[in-house]
C-alpha cells in the first residue's frame, strides 16, 4: 500500500473508523487532512469499543505513525481527554501521534460563538445543526488570519495574542447577547492544555513528504462526508472543511500528483445527521427498523441519525468529486431482515427525472427519489468471510451499487470488528 485517500461518500457517519482501522494493517502512516473533534470514529477492537473524534484511528495499531495535518482544528482540551482514554484502553503513543505546527486550534470562545449563532439560526428558522464544538468559527478565524496555530505555542507573545482574542471574542459574544467569558479562566484552561501539547507539535508537511519519498505507505484519513464537503455537500447543510478527497492534498502539504488512489465509504443504506434535505429518508417502521438494528446514534453528539435507503444519485456524484476508485460498503448485515430493499436511482424535481445532484438547496430540497426495488435475502451474512460467503441476493444487491455508482466494491462489512471485514475480488492488489 502506497499513498491512499479513504473519505466517506454520504453525509458521514459511514464506518470510516473500522475501515481505517482495517487498512492501517498496512499502512505505515495514517495523516488525518481536515475537520476537528465534530467528528466521531468507533472502531471495536476486541470487546473494546473505542469512539475516537480527533485522532486518527491508526493509532490502535501498533508500530503505526499517526497526524493531525494542517487542514484540522485542534480543540487543546477535548484532545488531551480523548488522548487519556486512549492511553486508559493501554494504548502507547508515545513517538507516534504529531500534530502540525500549521494546525488552527479551536478555543471556548469558538464553542460559545458556535452556539451562539446556532441560536440565531435556529430563531431565524435556518437551523444547521452543527454539533457546537467551535469547528465553524475556529474555520472563520482561520480565514480571516485572526485564528491561533499549535505553531503558536511554541514562541513567545502565545498568551499575548491569546488574551487578545478572548476580548475581541468577547466583544462578538456581547453583541450576540450571549454571557462574556472569563478571560483568566480561558486562559489558564488554553496554556496548561496547550503546555502538554508541545512536545507532539512538529512540522508535519516535511515529515510526510519525506515518507512519500522514501516509499512509506500512507492512509490519509478523512472525517465527516462527501455531502457535508463547505463547497461539494448540501451547502448550508455542511461542515466548514473540504471533506472530499482534494482536501487531503491541501490538508496534509502532500502534493496531489503523489497520492494514488482513493477509497469512499458508504453504508449499505444511507444516514445523516442533523438538518438538511434528505430524499431517500423514511419516516415508518422499515426506517426504525434500520436504525434500531444499525444501532444510528452519532459517535461525537449521540443525536439519532436520520435513515433511508441507499441512495445512488449520492454515492454517484460522490465517485465523480473524489475519484473513487473503490468502495467499502459498511452495515451491509443491517439490511439482512428485509424482504425488499431499495435504491434511489434518480430523483423527480416537479415532474421532471434528473439522475445529478443539484448544486441549490431549495432544489434539492424538491426532489423525491425514484426508486428500483431488488429481493432481500433474508439470512444472516455477519459470518461471512468472503465474497463466496454472502447470499446470492446479497451479491446481486452490492454488483447493482456498483453498476449505479460507477466503482467496484473492494470491502464489504458485515460488522463491527476487525474480522467481520470481506475483502472482494475487485479490492486493490496489495489489499488482498
Amino acid at each position: 500500500m502506497a499513498t491512499r485517500v479513504l473519505i466517506g461518500g454520504q453525509w458521514g457517519d459511514e464506518g470510516k473508523g473500522k475501515i481505517v482501522d482495517v487498512l492501517t494493517e498496512k499502512a505505515e502512516w495514517i495523516a488525518r487532512f481536515q475537520g476537528g473533534n465534530n467528528a466521531g470514529h468507533t472502531v471495536k477492537v476486541g470487546d473494546r469499543k473505542y469512539v475516537l473524534h480527533l485522532i486518527p484511528s491508526g493509532i490502535l495499531r501498533e508500530g503505526k505513525t499517526c497526524i493531525l495535518g494542517n487542514g484540522c482544528v485542534i480543540d487543546p482540551a477535548g484532545f488531551l481527554t480523548e488522548l487519556a482514554e486512549v492511553h486508559a484502553g493501554g494504548i502507547d503513543t508515545e513517538g507516534r501521534l504529531w500534530i502540525s505546527d500549521r494546525a488552527q486550534l479551536a478555543l471556548p470562545y469558538h464553542k460559545a460563538m458556535d452556539g451562539a449563532r446556532e441560536s440565531r439560526h435556529q430563531e431565524a428558522g435556518v437551523k444547521i445543526g452543527t454539533t457546537k464544538r467551535g469547528i465553524g468559527p475556529a474555520y472563520v478565524d482561520k480565514m480571516q488570519r485572526t485564528g491561533l496555530r499549535a505553531g503558536d505555542v511554541l514562541v513567545a507573545g502565545f498568551a499575548e495574542k491569546l488574551r487578545k482574542n478572548v476580548q475581541d471574542h468577547n466583544q462578538l459574544l456581547k453583541i450576540h447577547g450571549v454571557d462574556e467569558l472569563d478571560e483568566e479562566a480561558v486562559l489558564e484552561e488554553v496554556l496548561a492544555a496547550t503546555e502538554r501539547m508541545k512536545p507532539m507539535i512538529v512540522d508535519t508537511t516535511v515529515m510526510l513528504n519525506r515518507a512519500v519519498a522514501n516509499g512509506e505507505s500512507v492512509l490519509f484519513e478523512g472525517a465527516q462526508g462527501t455531502m457535508l464537503d463547505i463547497d461539494h455537500g448540501s451547502y448550508p447543510f455542511v461542515t466548514s472543511s473540504n471533506t472530499t478527497s482534494g482536501g487531503a492534498a491541501s490538508g496534509t502539504g502532500v502534493p496531489p500528483n503523489r497520492i494514488e488512489d482513493v477509497i469512499g465509504v458508504v453504508k449499505a443504506y444511507t444516514t445523516r445527521v442533523g438538518e438538511g434535505p434528505f430524499p431517500t429518508e423514511l419516516f415508518d417502521a422499515q426506517g426504525d427498523e434500520i436504525a434500531k438494528v444499525g444501532d444510528e446514534f452519532g459517535a461525537t453528539t449521540g443525536r439519532a441519525r436520520r435513515c433511508g435507503w441507499f441512495d445512488a444519485v449520492v454515492a454517484r456524484y460522490a465517485v465523480m468529486v473524489n475519484g473513487v476508485n473503490w468502495w467499502a460498503i459498511t452495515k451491509l448485515d443491517v439490511l439482512d431482515g428485509f424482504e425488499t430493499l431499495k435504491i434511489c436511482v434518480a430523483y423527480d424535481v416537479n415532474g421532471e427525472r434528473i439522475e445529478h445532484l443539484p448544486g441549490q438547496i431549495e432544489t434539492f430540497a424538491a426532489c423525491t427519489p425514484v426508486y428500483e426495488e431488488m429481493p432481500g435475502w433474508k439470512c444472516p451474512t455477519t459470518q461471512a468471510r468472503t465474497w463466496e460467503d454472502l447470499p446470492e441476493n446479497c451479491r446481486k444487491y452490492i454488483q447493482r451499487l456498483e453498476e449505479l455508482t460507477g466503482a467496484p466494491a473492494g470491502f464489504v462489512s458485515v460488522g463491527p470488528k476487525r474480522d467481520e471485514t470481506i475483502i472482494t475480488p475487485s479490492a486493490p492488489a496489495d489489499i488482498r
